[in-house]
């Protein structure tokens, strides 16, 4: 199947996921781009190599990258200070490419080797334990990111949407089988007064409206 000339555009992003084009994914700015909502200077971990790459690919002269977006910058890494760690997860949930293991209350540590520099996971962190951290040398854009990272770190990135997404469907489904649950359970309980029993049935249309909607959200998403 022929790519669109967003997804090529996408190719040739850095893929660090880092929002600071103003968008919330590298395949968002692509797409704003080729609809032209968006200029092709604002992707600042790209730097200029990655502008002129952009610039040649649309038929346009090169530009200079948008301060408003940041600036070309050696590229960095997140390191966490373990010893101040509390395991709170709020780095891993912001990673956008899962780079940093942990689990709740335990120690977090990021691979480096993952880590696409976003730093994302800095202003989330409730005690400050994480810094970004120079990688070895001074390169910039696309001479510090090769086109191999960038390939992994789009792969990890959409691994990572597809487990959010199966996630969310599994916990929906296990909250709509204990809403069913639930209503079986306050059809059996006994009413021995008009008051009990109004209540008896205004728990049950609580419980049956918030299935209906439940099944109605499930049933758009399929769509």
């Amino acid at each position: 199947m022929a790519s669109t000339l967003a997804d090529q555009i996408n190719n040739l992003l850095p893929q660090t996921q880092c929002t600071k084009c103003g968008y919330p994914a590298c395949q968002a700015y692509a797409n704003a781009i080729a609809d032209g909502s968006a200029n092709y200077n604002q992707c600042p971990p790209g730097g200029q190599e990655g502008i002129n790459r952009l610039a040649k690919l649309l038929g346009k002269t090169s530009i200079p990258l948008n301060p408003a977006n940041g600036a070309e910058k050696p590229r960095t890494v997140a390191f966490i200070e373990e010893a101040a760690c509390i395991g709170c997860t709020l780095c891993i949930q912001a990673c956008p490419v899962d780079a940093i293991i942990g689990a709740n209350k335990q120690m977090h540590t990021v691979i480096p080797e993952l880590c696409t520099g976003c730093d994302l996971c800095v202003a989330p962190c409730p005690v400050d334990c994480i810094t970004m951290i120079p990688t070895s040398g001074t390169s910039t854009g696309w001479q510090a990111w090769a086109q191999e990272q960038a390939d992994s770190a789009k792969q990890r990135f959409h691994q990572r949407e597809m487990r959010l997404i199966r996630e969310k469907q599994e916990n929906e489904k296990r909250l709509l089988a204990k809403a069913h649950e639930k209503l079986k359970l306050v059809s059996l309980e006994t009413a021995e007064t008009q008051a009990e029993l109004d209540e008896k049935e205004r728990k049950k249309k609580v419980i049956a409206n918030a299935i209906l909607r439940a099944t109605a959200k499930k049933e758009v998403q399929a769509k």
